[in-house]
């Protein structure tokens, strides 16, 4: 349920709507499946790695082995700032929620409670967060089941009286609206909707059985991008018009889903949906606090953070990565000063770029890992999964988080006064990357590890059977 439920979250519920306004139905479909083909190759290339050295918190430990420690202290810390900021995202999103019911309530009573609610859930234990996580994502799931299933039934005429067709499919400048850099800018929006697909793999650490659980969970990401995203994305699409104005608002009253479902007569729609995103913003604050105390954990076993992240309590569960990041999560407290919305906007871009970046190191770890397994001799019939298209599947997919890393945000570029604080926003995370990269190399002096001296453990192989 991680795996079906970890990508599916306000990036679709709500992205969506100003993906297909900007570039159309059909430019729409493009970046989410184009994208959706990269996720795909990266969560091979992480099954690969991770069913057969399951360690809590994998991206850095992978990067350290068979990259460079420099490397691997840089995207542990470049991942755990990522989802620090994210909670502190969601749980100022949580207060918009609730504000849709309550709108003249406290929103540091709101953030307060879900910080407590999603803190509880992981100091129980690492089975308080899977067991939340579970519920989390069946609603999820259940949700896009439902309303694939209806908007179907509407296309077809078999609900709601007359067909609805293909017709919105041709209107205006449909299917593709806007050209090369609409669907261009999708691209970047399809790629951040898709951030969280990784979390299986820092959780096989943790779970039983990974040799085995990892690789099918890998198996059904394909099936999962296909029909929660490119099937969603295609059912409003053909739906809702893409020349409608409402499509590009970001609020619970315009969500495209609450578009379709109010569409077929279903009262209360927006109350619906909006306890459905609520749902989904518990779900990636829970899955930041436990994918960030495990990064912080795996780090601190490594000597790449301090020794404190390695302690456990009697449950098994790193109770000071913990309580860091949830002072992390009370960024959101602010918005009982400056706004709920604003703070949202201001973490939200915090976060920025640092999503494909770990993107990028997991292509890399997988490509030297298996160059290294090669060089040392060992028989690819001995890993318990093996990434299919392997060399081309880890190079495409680091060539295209290239390319969106670059290209990301280019229309503050366009004209003639350049937005130097939308650049400033979108682009934070690359300095961030690389001071932590080259200063850690600079004081450390490390060097890429040669491919013959990469640490392959067969004993980990060993104890994830």
């Amino acid at each position: 349920m991680i795996s079906l439920g970890g990508a599916i979250g306000t990036g679709l519920f709500l992205g969506s709507g100003p993906a297909i306004h900007s570039a159309g139905p059909g430019g729409a479909l493009v970046a989410y499946t184009v994208i959706g083909i990269m996720v795909y190759f990266i969560m091979t290339s992480l099954g690969e790695l991770a069913s057969f050295m399951p360690v809590s918190g994998a991206f850095s430990t992978y990067a350290t082995r068979f990259i460079d420690p420099a490397l691997g202290f840089a995207l542990g810390w470049n991942y755990w700032f990522t989802w620090a900021m994210t909670l502190a995202a969601e749980l100022s999103a949580a207060t918009m929620v609730m504000k849709f019911w309550f709108p003249d309530s406290s929103s540091f009573l709101w953030s307060s409670l879900f910080l407590v609610l999603i803190f509880l859930l992981n100091y129980v234990s690492v089975k308080g967060y899977g067991e939340g996580e579970y519920w989390f994502s069946l609603i999820k799931v259940a949700t896009i089941i439902i309303f694939i299933v209806v908007g179907i039934l509407m296309i077809f005429g078999i609900m709601n009286g007359e067909a609805i067709g293909f017709k919105n499919f041709t209107v205006g400048d449909a299917p593709f609206a806007g050209g090369f850099l609409a669907t261009l800018g999708i691209f970047i929006a399809a790629g951040f909707s898709f951030q969280g697909t990784e979390i299986v793999g820092v959780a096989a650490g943790e779970s039983e059985d990974p040799a085995k659980n990892v690789p099918r969970a890998v198996r059904s990401i394909f099936w999962r991008i296909f029909l929660f995203y490119i099937l969603a994305i295609l059912v409003i699409g053909l739906i809702v018009p893409y020349t409608n104005g409402s499509l590009q608002g970001h609020t619970i009253m315009v969500s495209p889903f609450t578009m379709v479902f109010e569409k077929v007569g279903l009262a209360f729609a927006a109350s619906v949906m909006n306890a459905i995103i609520l749902t989904a913003v518990l779900s990636a604050g829970n899955s930041s606090l436990y994918v960030t105390s495990r990064m912080l954990y795996s780090m601190a076993k490594e000597g790449l953070a301090p020794r404190i992240f390695g302690k456990l309590n009697k449950r098994g569960v790193p109770i000071w990565g913990l309580v860091v990041t949830s002072l992390v999560g009370m960024l959101a407290f602010f918005a009982s000063i400056f706004g709920d919305g604003v703070i949202y906007i201001w973490l939200m871009n915090a976060v920025g770029v640092t999503g494909f970046i770990f993107w990028l190191g997991i292509a890399a770890s997988h490509y030297r890992f298996r160059k290294a397994y090669i060089a040392q001799g060992h028989s690819l019939d001995d890993l318990p999964y093996k990434s299919k298209w392997f060399p081309f599947g880890p190079i495409f997919s680091f060539a295209l988080c290239f390319f969106v890393l670059m290209a990301q945000n280019y229309q503050a570029f366009i004209g003639n006064d350049i937005n130097w604080a939308s650049v400033f926003a979108a682009y934070l995370g690359i300095p961030f990357f690389l001071v932590m990269w080259l200063g850690y190399k600079f004081i450390k002096k490390t060097k890429v590890t040669p491919l013959e001296e990469c640490q392959i453990d067969f004993d980990e192989h060993r104890n994830a059977k």
